[in-house]
């Protein structure tokens, strides 16, 4: 066996900048070479070895490590194998196993010093009762290859996805199976029956073998993987609707660098002015850097420009504290960065815990909400600039639609009057019990308590991904933004020897540890089986615990490179410093309200919007009309007797409390002005 040190020597010859060049000399780092046209030349070690066409062209050269992830993929007793013949070529190589005790002496027919090579190979082709040229064949390829070169191949043969299905009859299935993308979804069974008449039409009856039932089934199932052939119509056309190419995370550095605002009807029946029950759009605008909803408004369907409009005025003032609400939502409670937008703004005194976001890009569809004239004048009177998303491209605003659906779990399925996505969810003789004015109260006070207190799964710290912050917690952290970028590490060879894991290629990428890796290089293995029936068709995967901003996936096709989809954000939010910087903030604020405090308030406000409006009662209506009157700063603003030091504030109930409007901006008159 050949030395197998990774050296490079004098009299080498090496491929480099598209010749063939003889190793001279060797000095520190660098090295002299001599082409075959006489040309000589010095460059530094590390130019050439990291040169794309270098390579050693005669003797051991730099051998290649072996492929140490896919030996996990195989059963045990095929590695056990491979590693029995691995101590026996050891031993005719040297004399000894490998590991021998103290003191151990080769045994006889295999010293080198006494046997020549040919007859230890000789010797233990005898002992194994195989012929000396298999042991030759072992030897060359554990020369080559490693123990990976001992592997029975079979073990690690993957399959190809048709099998042994005719070429002709799987090329008529993938066109049936595109087809259905925009057909109404139908069974297997007329599929099969549709291909096979496909087939005669074109090569004629019996020019293609068939395979039998069972097996026809099992092709149309590895071929259909993924695409919900056989599923949700709307799924499948979502799915073939998706880009080509990977996912692009949308990314945003500080607060109001990027808004996206769109509308969706809510599950919730409500009550409309005139006492008939009627179903509701809801528009929000979503700030991408922290996951804040700056603003919600609720409306009958059929929304009007003049909402969005007022969409973008909510956005602009501070959500006053109202009557009824605990103390657990002020804006002096939670982890915002009170003190300081206090000197900013003395507004803030009275708000609740929810940050004023001024964006500098809205992103919108082409929904006549938007698009409108009235919409376009409030952002170009605000300084705003709209980016419209591609038709028929949601992912151009995923943040904002997978919002909505959070929206939809985490609050409209609590509220009384609930009747679920579609027809097959809804429950019978579903009433309206909250007016529309009362269920935007209820969203204000949810949006405080049960979204800005929350963590939110897309707001973690790299450098620590088990904590989720919330968007609160982000918001406060993006103020002393710091950090750096990562050093890309590259090397074939160093791949092989980094940890492994396995997963799935799914649509949005590789998910480790709460981090997402993606790339174009992805998209043909895409919930594909990968070939390894021992890991269950999942992907190696190899990693550098010290530089998690990419991972190494091998394909059939070679190694693709995965960056980590939030790798700019590396350089903003979450170095360990704002982290601390977050908490100190919080800890000036005086107080901290403990997650069990938000548990508890939270629980409150669901049980109430389960349960419906208290009839008995006024206090919704109060609150419903303090917070109408919130934004009328031509209200005198009444005195109010100063509380004495330690004494709570009492709250005010029932009719006749006492309402102290918060007159800092008249959201409505404002969208109506700029109409």
């Amino acid at each position: 066996m050949t030395d197998a040190r990774p050296v490079l020597r004098v009299g080498d010859r090496v491929g480099f900048d598209g010749e063939e060049h003889l190793v001279t000399g060797l000095a520190g780092t660098s090295v002299r070479l001599r082409a075959d046209s006489g040309a000589e030349q010095v460059v530094l070690a590390g130019h050439l070895m990291s040169a794309p066409d270098f390579a050693v062209l005669d003797g051991a050269g730099l051998p290649a490590v072996g492929p140490f992830g896919l030996l996990e993929s195989l059963p045990a007793e095929v590695v056990a194998d491979a590693e029995r013949w691995r101590d026996h070529l050891v031993e005719i190589e040297t004399g000894l196993p490998p590991d021998p005790a103290p003191g151990a002496r080769p045994r006889g027919g295999y010293d080198p010093q006494t046997t020549a090579l040919a007859d230890r190979q000789r010797a233990k082709a005898v002992e194994l009762g195989v012929g000396v040229r298999t042991i030759e064949r072992k030897r060359a390829r554990y020369a080559a290859q490693g123990l990976w070169g001992l592997v029975d191949q079979r073990a690690a043969r993957t399959f190809d996805v048709a099998g042994q299905a005719d070429a002709r009859l799987v090329e008529v299935l993938r066109e049936l199976i595109a087809a259905e993308t925009n057909a109404s979804t139908g069974t297997r069974s007329r599929l099969i029956r549709r291909a096979v008449k496909r087939v005669e039409e074109v090569h004629g009856a019996g020019a293609a073998p068939l395979p039998g039932k069972t097996a026809f089934y099992a092709l149309v199932d590895r071929l259909a993987a993924g695409r919900h052939t056989f599923g949700s119509a709307v799924t499948r056309r979502q799915t073939a609707n998706r880009p080509a190419g990977a996912f692009t995370a949308t990314l945003a550095s500080r607060p109001g660098e990027q808004v996206q605002i769109d509308s969706t009807p809510i599950d919730v029946m409500v009550l409309a002015a005139d006492g008939v029950p009627v179903r509701a759009d809801l528009t929000i605008a979503v700030d991408v850097a922290t996951r804040t909803i700056c603003a919600a408004v609720l409306r009958p369907v059929g929304t009007k420009a003049v909402d969005a409009a007022l969409l973008l005025a909510k956005m602009l003032v501070p959500e006053p504290m109202r009557p009824g609400w605990a103390q657990t939502l002020a804006m002096s409670a939670s982890w915002l960065p009170f003190g300081r937008l206090l000197d900013v703004d003395a507004r803030m005194r009275e708000a609740a815990a929810r940050p004023v976001i001024v964006p500098d890009q809205v992103v919108i569809d082409h929904g006549r909400v938007f698009v409108s004239e009235t919409f376009t004048r409030a952002c170009e009177r605000l300084g705003i600039s709209i980016q419209p998303a591609r038709k028929g491209t949601p992912t151009d605003k995923g943040v904002v639609e997978a919002t909505f659906a959070a929206i939809m779990t985490l609050f409209a399925q609590h509220v009384a009057g609930f009747k679920g996505a579609n027809a097959q969810l809804r429950g019978r003789a579903v009433a309206a019990e909250w007016t529309l004015d009362e269920l935007q109260d209820l969203l204000d006070e949810w949006l405080i308590i049960g979204w800005q207190h929350r963590p939110h799964d897309a707001l973690r710290d790299p450098h620590a991904p088990r904590r989720m912050l919330t968007p609160n917690e982000r918001y406060a952290a993006l103020v002393a933004v710091a950090g750096y970028l990562p050093v890309t590490l590259t090397g074939a060879d160093y791949l092989e020897l980094l940890p492994v894991k396995w997963r799935a290629i799914n649509d949005y990428g590789i998910r480790i540890d709460h981090r997402t890796y993606n790339c174009p290089q992805l998209g043909p293995f895409r919930r594909q089986h990968s070939g390894l029936a021992g890991k269950r068709g999942l992907w190696e995967v190899h990693y550098d615990p010290y530089d998690l901003s990419q991972v190494f996936v091998r394909t059939p096709e070679g190694w693709v490179t995965a960056p980590w989809t939030h790798q700019a954000m590396v350089a903003a939010p979450f170095a360990d410093f704002t982290w601390r910087h977050a908490r100190r903030l919080a800890a000036e604020s005086g107080r901290e309200v403990t997650e069990t405090e938000i548990a508890r308030a939270l629980d409150a406000l669901l049980s109430r919007a389960e349960h419906g409006p208290d009839k008995a009662g006024r206090r919704v209506a109060a609150r419903t009309r303090t917070a109408a009157a919130a934004h009328r700063p031509s209200l005198p603003k009444p005195e109010v007797a100063p509380v004495p030091a330690g004494e709570a504030t009492p709250e005010p109930s029932g009719a006749d409390a006492q309402v102290i409007p918060f007159g800092v901006f008249d959201a409505d008159a404002e969208a109506e002005r700029w109409i």
